[in-house]
């Protein structure tokens, strides 16, 4: 039998493989990023309160809390805003090449956060993804907005990972979800009522094939792989999920290569830089793991 922590690890890995295909998905569905993100955290939403009541969760929260909850729930909408954005004005692999820099910024979010000293060593990590990116960008400027886009997607995300994990001090990974969720909803309803076209019935118009990507992408995608990152972050240090969601990529760009072959084919250049940033990523996990396992011995 497999231990709890090998278990939270497969785990782990099954959640950033669904996270690989969410890009596909992305590519799949025809709408913009807006709509397509608050449709996203909508149904989940919905899906999340169901799984609520039906296993009689509580979800009191005190109100200095929520608002926390509420400001992360803020910055996941548009985290996903920006990271759809980079693949309608790019393509999945330069969206999944430049998340691959979340973990630089976790490395600098968590001292701020968790209150520990800078390490010597990630900051020379965090030149060579600055380096890497620099090179990927030499053979694909045509896609710089994306390659823009994509890296404050990263960064979003790797703030949005080191604030749950400061959460799951004190609340379920449901209870979470559902509250960051539903501030998502209304953040981005908001922004479609006020700087948007509305919610005009061509907001509503949606094609079959996208309401089928769009349960894909809020059940399976979303409302599963959510509430159950947020869990196994209780079990896993928040700068290692950030480092295996890094493997993203990975998945992400094998699956676009086979899926659309002919947009996802790119330069030698860009993988040569998204080499050096996943290589500096995958580097930075395994020192950070062999200090772990010594700090246990000793």
């Amino acid at each position: 039998m497999l231990n709890d922590k090998v278990k939270n690890y497969l785990h782990l890995h099954l959640l950033v493989f669904i996270a690989g295909f969410t890009a596909i998905l992305g590519k799949l569905i025809t709408i913009e990023a807006v709509s397509l993100v608050w449709y996203r955290m909508l149904i989940a939403s919905v899906l999340m309160f169901i799984y609520i009541k039906i296993a009689k969760i509580n979800i009191k929260v005190a109100p200095k809390d929520l608002y926390k909850l509420a400001g992360a729930g803020v910055v996941i909408a548009l985290h996903w805003i920006t990271f759809f954005g980079a693949i309608n004005v790019s393509n999945v692999s330069i969206a999944l090449a430049m998340f691959s820099t979340g973990a630089f910024f976790a490395s600098l979010l968590e001292p701020l956060i968790y209150k520990r000293k800078v390490i010597w060593y990630e900051i020379i990590f965090g030149c060579l993804v600055i380096m890497g990116v620099y090179i990927l960008m030499q053979g694909e400027i045509r896609y710089v907005n994306g390659i823009v886009l994509g890296i404050l997607s990263a960064f979003l995300s790797s703030l949005f990972a080191v604030l749950n994990g400061k959460f799951l001090e004190s609340h379920s990974a449901t209870k979470i979800s559902f509250y960051e969720f539903l501030s998502g909803v209304l953040f981005i309803s908001l922004f479609i009522y006020f700087f948007g076209n509305g919610f005009t019935a061509n907001h509503f118009n949606i094609s079959m094939s996208d309401w089928s990507y769009l349960i894909i992408l809020a059940s399976v995608c979303t409302a599963y792989a959510f509430i159950a990152s947020v869990h196994v972050m209780r079990y896993i240090s928040p700068y290692t999920v950030v480092l295996t969601y890094n493997l993203e990529p990975i998945y992400g760009i094998i699956l676009a290569l086979m899926l659309f072959p002919d947009s996802e084919k790119m330069s030698t250049s860009f993988y040569f830089g998204a080499a050096i940033i996943l290589g500096t990523v995958l580097l930075n996990g395994i020192i950070k793991n062999i200090k772990y396992i010594k700090r246990k011995r000793s």
